[in-house]
């Protein structure tokens, strides 16, 4: 493979941060290639900062570089001017540990964490001299895979990859380096590659599969090409955490990066129902790690690293079962060496706070609450199992025990939201203030403040809501200047999301195949690093979805009845179609569902399909609390 260094040498002294593209970071795995090995692209659709602070990143990284005959090299978004200057001297993308040509990589994979990296996608290919759809590459050309979030919708990008990797990737990006190694060893073609791999449970290759439309766009079919594949691809799942692969050698950036911190997941899936969170319907079931690998794993992280901070990293940190013990072993352990401990989602009750304030014995944090809705009807709605008492005498606390900045996010364009609901956030955040005012002494009031982060709900795939329609662009800019007019005071500080971004946003989350030209149409008219504000361009992805016949109405601000085929229909995460419909129906009626691991079996489905589902773990030192929600984040003010 070709070394690339002297020519990106060159041009790095003329670029902003040539730090992100220069590798030898602590930890980097640098592989020899012998002509048997298959090599990995390991790309992240966004700049070396973002991209670095991905924990799946890091997962698959360490685990490909272990195995012998694989080597796995890092691939990351070029910042705009990185990539004029490429442009100009002809030089390719790059991975970072060897500079090699990724067109001279055997597989090229994309974690897909955001709708709106999909145009970095295409750039990313186009800069590797990789032809854009699948059909036009050859078979020497590297195969093109997706895994992450985003992967449970792939129809947008289906034209452009050849096969996504669905749910726990640990077990499942081993399966399919091993029979890709065994088929390259053969000299296999790429079709038999893919029909090969499409055999692998977790593995959809969506050029096996057809899909019809009516004349009105809605989908008629979907039908799988050849009976060798499975009609629907279900994910991949991990049933006990300890003995999936978590990193102990994760690479120490010389830049700051978004997650500059030892990252340790200690549960993954989360059961509290909140049905606008995509994440929580996704991931199910919930499982834990045991506290004694936590340990273990913390113990080795900290000693390879040298990071001076611990987040403990999950949907909602506060349900596992080991908390309090958790976090006391660890901050007695290693907060003498100043290595603090932070909770990036804890729910919004006493206990919570009392946790935070055994971290205060190392390093000063703020508290981050998530009420989403201002009133407890449209909470009911969404399943957010809280009420205002909760969230007032959780604020109570906070002031007593001495914060004075606390963090709200709300979302605007709920289903079924009323203009009461939104008067209902105003009037929940002038009662913080309020009550802040009366507890904090007058000397440090001057100190209060309350940061209100308003986002825009957007509607995803394989939740409750994925048949409801979207607010239009209007009537989301009309609550933000209700919610702007409102919220004021020398102590609220206010801040929203891009209306325009979350439109957009919309349209590709429920997409389907017929929107990858329109992906593609943007990239053409210049739409990069969308999810970055001061990039994104509405005006261009309107001109696309224009040119290419399609409309914003068709995808966001249309009701879907429940009988249509959705574009996801033949993906699975396990929690079943009648599940949603029925959490859908109980939101129309107000009516709340609770948490399955405090109470009976929802019957979501997902235990009945999982090869080794454990049973429920109960924190027992929160549960009598009984209130519900990923509520609360924990992290250092840094």
């Amino acid at each position: 493979m070709k070394n690339l260094y002297p020519e990106i040498e060159n041009i790095l002294p003329s670029i902003e941060k040539p730090v992100r593209y220069i590798n030898s970071e602590w930890n980097t795995k640098r592989k020899p290639v012998q002509p048997d090995d298959i090599v990995f692209a390991l790309a992240y659709p966004d700049v070396y900062e973002i991209g670095m602070s991905n924990l799946a990143l890091c997962i698959l990284y360490e685990i490909l570089n272990e195995q012998d005959g694989v080597i796995a090299e890092r691939v990351f978004s070029p910042w705009v001017d990185m990539e004029e200057r490429m442009r100009e001297e002809d030089i390719p993308l790059f991975t970072l540990e060897s500079y090699s040509p990724v067109n001279e990589c055997d597989i090229f994979g994309f974690t897909l964490q955001c709708e709106m990296t999909y145009t970095n996608i295409l750039n990313m290919l186009d800069l590797a001299k990789i032809p854009l759809l699948a059909k036009d590459r050859r078979d020497d050309n590297p195969l093109i895979i997706g895994g992450g979030p985003c992967v449970f919708n792939p129809e947008p990008l289906a034209p452009f990859f050849d096969l996504f990797a669905l749910g726990d990737g640990e077990n499942l990006i081993q399966e399919v380096a091993d029979e890709f190694k065994k088929l390259k060893k053969k000299g296999a073609k790429k079709r038999e590659i893919l029909k090969s791999l499409a055999k692998i449970q977790g593995i959809y290759v969506p050029s096996l599969y057809k899909i019809d439309h009516y004349p009105s766009g809605i989908i008629k079919t979907i039908n799988r090409i050849s009976n060798e594949v499975p009609k629907t691809v279900k994910k991949r799942l991990i049933g006990d955490l300890d003995m999936a692969k978590f990193p102990v050698y994760p690479i120490v950036p010389f830049a700051r990066v978004i997650h500059d911190r030892c990252s340790l997941e200690i549960m993954r899936g989360c059961t509290r129902g909140c049905r606008f969170c995509q994440a929580g319907m996704i991931y199910r079931p919930a499982r834990e790690r045991s506290i004694n690998k936590l340990k273990n794993l913390s113990q080795n992280i900290l000693k390879n690293t040298g990071y001076e901070e611990i987040s403990l990293v999950s949907l909602s940190s506060s349900d596992y079962s080991e908390i309090e013990t958790l976090v006391s072993d660890l901050i007695n352990r290693y907060g003498g060496d100043g290595v603090a401990v932070s909770l990036p989602s804890l729910r919004m009750d006493a206990f919570s706070i009392n946790l935070a304030e055994q971290i205060q014995r190392v390093r000063r944090t703020g508290l981050t609450f998530a009420p989403e809705a201002g009133t407890q009807r449209l909470r009911d709605v969404i399943n957010k199992n809280l009420t205002e008492e909760d969230i007032l005498s959780t604020a109570k606390l906070a002031f007593q025990n001495g914060w004075r900045r606390l963090k709200f996010y709300f979302m605007v364009g709920l289903p079924t939201e009323t203009r009461e609901d939104l008067q209902g956030i105003v009037e929940l955040v002038n009662k913080v203030v309020s009550l802040g005012l009366d507890i904090i002494p007058p000397k440090e009031r001057c100190r209060l403040k309350i940061n209100i982060s308003i986002a825009s709900f957007v509607p995803k795939a394989h939740t409750p809501f994925q048949w409801v329609e979207q607010n239009t662009l209007n009537q989301l800019l009309k609550k933000q200047a209700f919610l702007k007019k409102h919220l004021r005071g020398r102590h609220i500080s206010l801040s929203w999301h891009e209306a325009k971004l979350s439109i957009i946003e919309g349209v590709v989350a429920r997409g389907d195949r017929r929107l990858a030209g329109v992906i593609k149409k943007a990239w053409e008219l210049g739409c990069k690093f969308d999810a970055w504000r001061e990039h994104f361009d509405f005006s261009k992805w309107e001109k696309a979805l224009k040119e290419e016949g399609l409309s914003i109405d068709f995808y966001t601000y249309r009701e879907r009845s429940l009988d249509e085929n959705l574009p996801w229909e033949h993906i699975s995460v396990g929690v079943t179609k009648a599940y949603f419909q029925s959490e859908y129906e109980k939101a129309l009626r107000q009516e709340r569902t609770d948490d399955c691991r405090f109470s009976s079996c929802n019957k979501c489905g997902v235990c009945e399909v999982a090869d080794a589902c454990p049973p429920p773990r109960l924190p027992t030192s929160i549960m009598p609390l009984g209130i519900g929600g990923q509520v609360v984040g924990l992290m250092a003010d840094s």
